[in-house]
């Protein structure tokens, strides 16, 4: 299928996708925020600018968009009908440089944890999930 918007259309829309400050970062960063954790944003001086890190706890929370991260089995995350070969390099980097950033970030001695989109939408099993990171 073509895609249905011109170039510059497409070009407009898609300057508007933001990599930092989405909308699932400032749910699991609001939830943080009430369950008392204190983290910084974006560190430079570690692999890859992680979204969340909590250094008392020597934790890094990544939280990717599903679509762009290529989460596996999830409704959102497909590839596009249109400039298929662009799309599977693309994504597939996003991928492998996620895969790299997280081994880097362990060998730091850090855990990660990665918190998927999909995943923000359910505030109670999430908020279990961030509750947990003080017992590990």
């Amino acid at each position: 299928m073509a895609d249905t918007l011109s170039k510059k259309q497409r070009s407009l829309l898609m300057s508007k996708i933001k990599s930092k400050d989405t909308t699932p970062e400032k749910v699991v960063r609001s939830l943080l925020h009430r369950l008392g954790y204190r983290f910084r944003l974006h560190r430079k001086d570690l692999p890859g600018k992680p979204d969340i890190v909590l250094p008392k706890y020597k934790t890094i929370i990544d939280v990717r968009g599903c679509f762009w991260h290529c989460h596996e089995g999830c409704k959102v995350s497909h590839m596009p009908n249109s400039n298929k070969s662009y799309w599977h390099t693309k994504l597939n980097k996003n991928v492998e440089r996620d895969r790299i950033n997280k081994q880097k970030l362990e060998e730091l001695g850090w855990t990660v944890i990665v918190i998927w989109e999909c995943e923000t939408q359910d505030l109670k099993a999430l908020s279990e999930t961030l509750k947990n990171i003080k017992e590990k």
